[in-house]
Parts: C-alpha cells; sequence; structure tokens
C-alpha cells in the first residue's frame, strides 16, 4: 500500500506488473522520507509551464518534483513516453522494455531524494542538493536490488568486487585522458 496517491493520466499502456513494482520500489524507501508527498502522476509527457523555454529538453524529460507551492502539496511526475518510447522502430523498442524496471525504480528514488533534501534536509546547501542526491539514490537503489535478488545477481555476486576494481581503473584513465586533452 502506497502511503500517498497513484494517478496513471496516461494513454500509454503501462508494462505488466508496473504498479506492484512501483509499490515496492516506494516501500523499501524510509516512510519519513515520504512524508508531505501527496501523489505520483503518471503521465504521457511532461507538461510544465515553466519548462516552454526548454524546447525538445521538456519533452523527453522522464521525470518532475514538484516541491509544496502554497496550498498544493508535494508530488511527483513520471512521463512514460521518454521511458519507453513507443512510436520507435521495433528494435529500438526492445531496450526501453527490458530496462523499464530499473529505470523507473531509479527514477522514483531519486525525486523522492529530491522530496527529502529539498524538504527536509535544511542543512544542505543549494549546489549541494544535486550531488547528496545522486549519494541518496546510489545507497537506496543499492539496498534495494540486494533485497531483490535475481538469480543472475547471486550468480555474478562474487565477481563484483572484481568487476567494480575494473570499473573504477577504467574511470581513472579515462579522467587522465580527459585531462590530457583538456591541456
Amino acid at each position: 500500500m502506497l502511503p500517498f496517491k497513484l494517478e496513471n493520466q496516461a494513454e500509454t499502456p503501462l508494462p505488466k506488473k508496473a504498479l506492484e513494482h512501483i509499490e515496492k520500489v516506494v516501500a523499501s524507501l524510509p516512510r519519513e522520507h515520504l512524508r508531505g508527498i501527496e501523489k505520483l502522476r503518471i503521465v504521457d509527457f511532461i507538461e510544465e509551464p515553466r519548462l516552454k523555454g526548454l524546447g525538445s529538453k521538456a519533452t523527453n524529460l522522464p521525470g518532475l518534483y514538484h516541491p509544496k507551492q502554497g496550498t498544493q502539496q508535494a508530488f511527483l511526475e513520471i512521463a512514460l513516453m521518454p521511458l519507453l518510447k513507443p512510436t520507435d522502430s521495433f528494435f529500438k523498442r526492445i531496450t526501453p522494455r527490458m530496462t523499464f524496471k530499473s529505470n523507473i525504480a531509479y527514477l522514483i528514488v531519486s525525486l523522492i531524494g529530491q522530496h527529502y533534501y529539498i524538504t527536509f534536509r535544511h542543512s544542505v546547501k543549494k549546489g549541494q542538493i544535486e550531488s547528496s542526491v545522486k549519494q541518496y539514490t546510489e545507497k537506496h537503489l543499492k539496498a534495494w536490488s540486494e533485497k531483490n535478488q535475481s538469480w543472475r545477481t547471486k550468480l555474478f555476486k562474487p565477481l563484483q568486487p572484481t568487476l567494480e576494481r575494473w570499473a573504477k581503473s577504467l574511470q581513472k584513465k579515462a579522467n587522465q585522458q580527459q585531462k590530457k586533452a583538456a591541456k
């Protein structure tokens, strides 16, 4: 059971068990971080008057956090068209369908992280909110994924430290190459 209302205003059909997946993701987060959120609205595209100047970037926005303003409570908005891309060719639709659950989990956790840091953590300065939300998202997604392990995750669990070391060294090499290119 969600602690807030779930509104599906999208004409695009949701993938199977998407609402159950959303409920599981929200249930994995601390209840006190969800306090003050009135609803989660699912739409085809995010239509926000403040975003009209962005042009095509605004139509490709997958999610938006609306903070509390006056009497209107805070709410989350998720757009399906940028996530599913149902108008593309068949082969371009396969990947968004396969990654929908992980993308929606990441999106929900990051939007709730924004709500948490904007509403409850007044000690965080405006310039630090983005990095704080990123850390919040990584922390809670890692905990959520460990709780909902699939057989593939269990199979590759022993290899994870090695893969993380490789990723770290590749990231370090990429940063060094960027510094050389910048000079």
